[in-house]
């Protein structure tokens, strides 16, 4: 079939098979890599932020290192404030052992006590009790100075003060609820 044909019309088949090849070639080859080349080109802005940065934290790493261990150090002093406990009930029992400690330091005297429910506050378990004491104004803030300082983290979440004899307006009834705290992770049954 192209023996039928003459040189001029063999000469441009053959020129456009040439420029099909070089139109195939071109699109299958050098345009994919020319966007490739873009493409990169453009995220090389990026990538030389992101090396940047990781090498500025390859450079700190030393004290970033400090810092954890820094970190670590006052986590650890902080969770010596925590209720040491077995369960909920043992630590609220060191709970209010303490309160009566204070109590007795402040000269108050102890009217009643009630360990309330557990309840979650994120990773920490608080300790709810409600105690009710009686004294004098200044040993009623005494109590209050002393829970204050005390060496376990302690919250007072509610004080409802009232007159005991409104005749003789001298003595106060406090009831309070405080609460302390124990981590989860630091439960034994």
């Amino acid at each position: 079939m192209i023996g039928n044909l003459s040189r001029r019309e063999r000469m441009l088949i053959g020129a456009a098979g040439g420029v099909a090849v070089i139109v195939l070639a071109w699109v299958v080859v050098v345009q994919p890599i020319r966007d490739g080349n873009r493409t990169a080109g453009e995220l090389v802005p990026v990538r030389e932020q992101v090396l940047t940065r990781r090498q500025d934290l390859v450079g700190r790493k030393a004290a970033i290192a400090a810092e954890l261990e820094a970190t670590n150090q006052r986590l650890e002093s902080l969770s010596e404030r925590f209720l040491p406990a077995g369960t909920p009930a043992v630590a609220a029992s060191e709970l209010q052992k303490l309160l009566k400690g204070m109590a007795a330091q402040a000269s108050t005297d102890v009217r009643s006590e009630r360990i309330l429910p557990p309840v979650e506050r994120g990773e920490l378990l608080e300790i709810p009790i409600e105690i009710a004491v009686s004294g004098e104004i200044r040993q009623l803030v005494d109590l209050l100075a002393l829970i204050d300082r005390a060496p376990k983290l302690l919250a007072v979440q509610d004080l409802k003060v009232r007159v005991v004899n409104i005749t003789q307006p001298k003595e106060l009834l406090a009831t309070l609820t405080l609460s302390g705290f124990i981590l989860p992770g630091k439960l034994r049954t």
